[in-house]
């Protein structure tokens, strides 16, 4: 498992994968349909992650330490009690931040070019 401590930095760059499971993470637990159901939203059903592509990028986040299993649940009453939760931890959280900032100055660095938000930039 990793450090609290460890640098993000050396995480990154992240797979495509491994960035949208995180940023499902950011502002709530979720499970695993739950963080799927979550990225195909957010790209607007560019990205449908299939379940071994979501768990085994699961499993690999757990081991590295950027998300942990959570032990409550958010309404137990209305939850099936076989779905395991998930949150980032604060490496995780740190890490996440690290790769929006690091997609944040690609970002600027195309609109120096001319290339986003410009009449005729590319679509």
């Amino acid at each position: 498992m990793a450090s609290a401590v460890a640098d993000p930095e050396t995480f990154l760059p992240l797979t495509p994968a491994v960035f949208h499971v995180l940023l499902a993470l950011v502002d709530q637990e979720r499970h695993g349909y739950a963080i799927m159901q979550s990225v195909a939203e957010t790209t607007g059903g560019a990205i449908q992650m299939g379940p071994g592509t979501l768990y085994g990028t699961i499993k690999r986040l757990l081991e590295s330490g950027l998300i942990e299993e959570s032990e409550g649940r958010p309404d137990p009453e209305l939850d099936d009690e076989r779905r395991r939760y998930y949150r980032l931890t604060g490496l995780g959280q740190r890490v996440v931040g690290a790769e929006s900032r690091r997609y944040a100055a690609l970002v600027q660095v195309a609109r120096s070019k001319g290339l986003l938000g410009t009449k005729g930039a590319y679509a």
